[in-house]
């Protein structure tokens, strides 16, 4: 057994059913991969079909109480037979090579890597207009990873295609079940302290049949904020949140406009949010495409630096450290040193 892909699901029969299907169609031998399937307390079903489903692959499925999505993956991996771990989610549907394009770079340059595949819009896709938004952001960070812009990151590990040796996730301690959110992510930063690289492989395609409802989609970029302040602080990334307040500087005068006057005034940001959600609608309706992209990036932005202020202990403590990092990068000292406190 040379592959392992592993999918933790919830709830998605129908999309589960799609992505089983494709991996049918592999250009790899059957025989070659297993797919351990995690049903993460599904009500919908899944259980009962992954214990009764007729199928020519080498089906494993693993049925657990609802516990998240980092502790579904560590079920799976636990379970993994393969020497290398391929991570696909339940909507994330394999093109025919994805699984040989894994095989054949990690055969190429070693097992000291991650590889990360992109999660492209399909042409038959009806996506929610915050959905297309993030599959826009998504595909213009693939093209500048392509085209040698910026090389990948850790922060760039969404474990919807992904690979790399079982060996090194269970070295590493498997992802912390404490995060429902950037779980991922905040595994790749103990993955890169041990020294492995992170390279992104256009080619093992997987398509993103990507659904969350508006209020889901506002609470993943407020979850990163949080999060990244807690990998700053306790995860040994002390570098990340001067990069965080760097980026400030960055965004476009909206977002800055946003965070300076919304941010920890609960009110005006959901006024703000609304007004945006409706300038969206309206782009999207009158073919201004440039419209929704602004009012989508502003909300999204928003919320994640709300996430961050949270953390950190509110307003002040977010423009304190915004000054802080300011001061540092402007003075050439060390970005690194830790934080002070909220």
């Amino acid at each position: 057994m040379q592959v392992s892909i592993v999918i933790p699901t919830f709830n998605r029969l129908p999309r589960l059913k799609r992505v089983l299907a494709a991996l049918h169609k592999q250009t790899v031998a059957p025989e070659e991969f297993e797919v351990i399937v995690v049903s993460d307390g599904s009500t919908d079903g899944t259980d009962a079909y992954l214990r009764s489903v007729q199928t020519p692959l080498r089906l494993v499925p693993v049925l657990q109480p609802n516990r998240g999505v980092a502790a579904a993956r560590n079920a799976g991996v636990a379970q993994a037979q393969g020497e290398l771990i391929v991570f696909l989610d339940d909507d994330v549907v394999p093109a025919p090579d994805l699984i040989s394009e894994h095989l054949q770079l990690h055969a190429a340059h070693g097992e000291n890597m991650v590889v990360l595949g992109p999660m492209l819009t399909p042409d038959d896709a009806a996506l929610q207009p915050w959905v297309q938004w993030e599959q826009a952001m998504l595909i213009k960070n693939y093209a500048a990873m392509q085209q040698g812009r910026w090389s990948p990151t850790p922060r760039q590990f969404y474990t919807g295609n992904a690979s790399l040796a079982r060996q090194h996730i269970v070295e590493a301690g498997g992802f912390n079940e404490a995060f429902r959110r950037a779980e991922d992510v905040e595994l790749a930063y103990r993955l890169a302290a041990r020294g492995l690289r992170f390279v992104f492989h256009a080619e093992a395609i997987g398509y993103h049949y990507a659904e969350r409802s508006f209020g889901s989609w506002l609470a993943t970029p407020y979850a990163y904020g949080r999060n990244d302040v807690l990998f700053a602080r306790e995860g040994g990334q002390s570098w990340l949140l001067p990069v965080v307040f760097e980026e400030i500087h960055y965004r476009k005068k909206l977002i800055q406009w946003l965070v300076r006057h919304c941010l920890d005034r609960p009110l005006a940001s959901a006024a703000v949010v609304t007004a945006l959600r409706w300038l969206a609608a309206i782009g999207a309706y009158s073919g201004w495409d440039k419209l929704p992209q602004h009012a989508y990036s502003g909300i999204f932005n928003l919320r994640y630096y709300q996430g961050v202020a949270d953390e950190l202990g509110g307003r002040a403590a977010f423009f304190h450290e915004m000054r802080r990092a300011k001061l540092l990068l402007s003075s050439g000292a060390d970005a690194e040193q830790p934080m002070t406190g909220a």
